[in-house]
């Protein structure tokens, strides 16, 4: 009986998911087209501010190399380097980098992200810091950026996460 109330629940919470987005209580920002350092790597990213005032990112990018990889908002709106790096540091505002460090973390840190052998990174993450109107609608713009290697949640500035192997920039929807 507790393993059938279990799925019944989790069937509800799954169509009570799609309800709540179809009445309004999640809305699309803007959204970022991410392209790969290597032609495998594509997919996309979208920022959903919620009817809490939380910002929901979904992350949904194919042909990542398998392994755990550091992933963050960054604070120009611009992928147009080799390396990435024009999109310049993570959105900071006036907050420390990573979340293990006392005034931490940025508004644009998110967890590591493990990536399988099939090259899929799926993912959803809330962002309380994150103020959409001023930090990716900002007259720069803002950018979508998946490292390397992992993120070490202390380092300052940016979690020595590795070079950067993918990159998109967000437009307002």
């Amino acid at each position: 009986m507790y393993l059938r109330t279990i799925l019944i629940g989790a069937t509800l919470a799954a169509t009570g998911a799609a309800a709540v987005q179809a009445e309004g209580h999640m809305q699309t920002a803007a959204t970022a087209q991410v392209a790969g350092n290597s032609d495998d790597i594509s997919g996309s990213v979208t920022l959903n501010t919620t009817a809490s005032g939380r910002t929901l990112v979904k992350i949904d990018v194919t042909g990542v190399p398998a392994g755990t990889h550091g992933v963050h908002l960054h604070e120009t709106g611009d992928c147009s380097a080799e390396d990435f790096k024009s999109a310049g540091g993570h959105i900071a505002g006036d907050h420390q980098h990573g979340v293990l460090v006392e005034g931490g973390p940025h508004p644009g840190d998110m967890p590591n992200m493990t990536v399988g052998d099939d090259g899929v990174l799926k993912a959803e993450v809330f962002l309380d810091l994150l103020e959409i109107d001023s930090m990716i609608k900002d007259d720069d713009g803002a950018a979508f950026v998946i490292h390397d290697g992992s993120d070490d949640y202390t380092s300052q500035p940016a979690g020595d996460a590795g070079s950067r192997i993918a990159c998109g920039v967000f437009e307002a929807s």
